[in-house]
């Protein structure tokens, strides 16, 4: 018995459900887009401010630092909400979703928006801690967020285009 088989056993209810009632297939996709907007929203207006600051004005990144340290959190929360409603969107339809390239090229750019955000996350941080080369770390930043902009984005297209094949 392959490992889908047995996977599409376990997830038979969720499968029934999902499928036989459109308030829970609706509240689990708003959970997912929600979760999506929370922490893509974040990360994307955070990127935006990041890559407007002026790298020479100590006092402005400062200030863009301690928002920055703030942001974190909704982010992860966002990105929660999102990796447990998706998790729910995937039992729905495993024999779809698992054997579809396209599902992993998506994980794959998430797995990289995660490494992303720790960059992010530990540059900040240094930053902040007046830790290494602030000139380097400050170029360094700026790169990951115009990454993440580009993962964000890249992320929201494989899964619409998921969604439609």
């Amino acid at each position: 018995m392959s490992v889908l088989t047995v996977a599409s056993q376990i997830a038979a209810p969720w499968v029934h459900l999902y499928a036989d009632s459109e308030v829970v297939s609706t509240a689990v996709t708003f959970v997912h887009l929600g979760g999506l907007l929370l922490g893509g929203g974040c990360a994307i207006a955070a990127d935006r401010m990041t890559l407007r600051k002026a790298p020479t004005d100590p006092v402005a990144w400062r200030e863009h630092l301690d928002e920055l340290h703030a942001i974190h959190r909704p982010v992860l929360l966002g990105l929660g909400v999102t990796l447990l409603s998706g998790i729910l969107l995937l039992a729905a339809d495993l024999k779809t979703f698992l054997p579809a390239p396209l599902f992993w090229v998506k994980m794959a750019v998430i797995t990289v928006l995660l490494g992303n955000g720790a960059v992010l996350q530990r540059t900040e941080t240094s930053l902040r801690r007046g830790i290494g080369d602030p000139e380097k770390a400050i170029r360094r930043l700026r790169q990951a967020a115009q990454m993440s902009l580009g993962l964000w984005f890249g992320s929201t297209l494989l899964g619409t285009v998921l969604l439609s094949v």
